[in-house]
């Protein structure tokens, strides 16, 4: 009987803990991703073109180069 209250307390405390993700974490992972998107570029420009091409036709209705690079 009494392990099994020390288990639910235990269970419980997990329950309420609150520690989430820290600043650095959230920061680190948004520069992967966007380390990521820049190695990929080409391959996700590409991959949008071919998208929008099926959807409508139109290949080049997404421009990149006219976005102000």
């Amino acid at each position: 009987m009494r392990g099994e209250i020390v288990m639910l307390k235990l269970l419980k405390d997990f329950m309420l803990e609150e520690d989430g993700l820290g600043t650095v974490e959230i920061v680190l992972l948004i520069a992967v991703l966007v380390g990521l998107a820049l190695i990929f570029k080409d391959s996700i420009i590409g991959f949008v073109k071919r998208i929008l091409a099926q959807i409508t036709g139109q290949e080049n209705a997404f421009d990149p180069d006219s976005m102000g690079n």
